[in-house]
């Protein structure tokens, strides 16, 4: 007859419990997988099913008494953790949004507006664009592996434990949402100088011919000249997102881990 000491279950269930918080904490953070299209229970099964293969590789957790203080630490720890590395991929996305505002405004595409799935407001139809092609490019770079074996190291960089989140990694996750406007800006950059330069020609024209009714005209070259430079500019601004979110991706443990 098999036996267990109440030692053993203690230890099984701490191995389990507290990786398992911290994984499903970061899927509902996180890029894509937070999506309101996403189902909750598919959510809660992915970090299950995780958690159950990744658990032999991960170290021994600390075994506390579930209904107590130290257990409620914990458990806002591994949440913490979890929702802060998902929390830094999220701004990578963001990124794209203010981009696509950015230029959306230049071009005078501002009024044309739609429902992001992902947030559940009204945005730019240019930043929609830009973020479902940032989804596209997320997923067949197998992107979603990578966040998978990021939150499976987190555990030997953080190990589980009250103390694992410091105070400077917070502060360093704050400062680094500056990369979330200096990421748009570069990305709106060409198209927001070109249509100035535009607009400025068409208001030397304005002023040479004053019968012309620069309204009517100017609102096409512009629209049609942004369209052109969003085709043209399109590479350039995916490889600004892949580095942004190759550095989030790189900096997320060391950053979180800095006490």
């Amino acid at each position: 007859m098999i036996s267990f000491s109440d030692a053993q279950l203690s230890q099984w269930l701490a191995d389990f419990l507290w990786p398992m918080i911290r994984i499903l904490a970061l899927f509902t953070a996180a890029p894509v997988l937070s999506m309101r299209q996403v189902p909750a229970r598919f959510r809660i099964l992915l970090a299950l099913m995780i958690t159950l293969l990744a658990q032999p590789m991960l170290p021994a957790a600390p075994v506390v008494p579930v209904f107590s203080a130290d257990a409620l630490l914990l458990m806002v720890q591994q949440v913490g953790i979890g929702a802060a590395m998902g929390f830094l991929l999220q701004l990578v996305f963001q990124a794209l949004i203010f981009g696509g505002q950015a230029s959306a405004y230049s071009m005078g595409l501002g009024f044309a507006q739609m429902m992001d799935p992902a947030n559940g407001v009204q945005v730019p139809i240019v930043s929609q664009y830009y973020q479902l092609l940032a989804i596209l490019v997320f997923l067949l770079g197998n992107g979603h592996l990578v966040l998978i074996q990021m939150v499976v190291d987190s555990f030997s960089v953080m190990p589980v434990a009250t103390d694992a989140l410091g105070r400077a990694g917070l502060y360093e996750l704050v400062a680094w949402a500056s990369n979330v406007f200096s990421a748009g800006v570069l990305m709106a950059m060409p198209i927001l100088v070109s249509l100035l330069l535009v607009n400025i020609g068409l208001g030397v024209v304005g002023r040479a011919a004053p019968q012309l009714n620069i309204f009517a005209v100017g609102f096409p070259i512009t629209l049609i000249f942004g369209l052109v430079l969003m085709w043209a500019t399109l590479p350039q601004v995916m490889t600004i997102f892949s580095n942004v979110f190759n550095g989030a991706m790189t900096l997320a443990l060391p950053m979180l881990s800095t006490r």
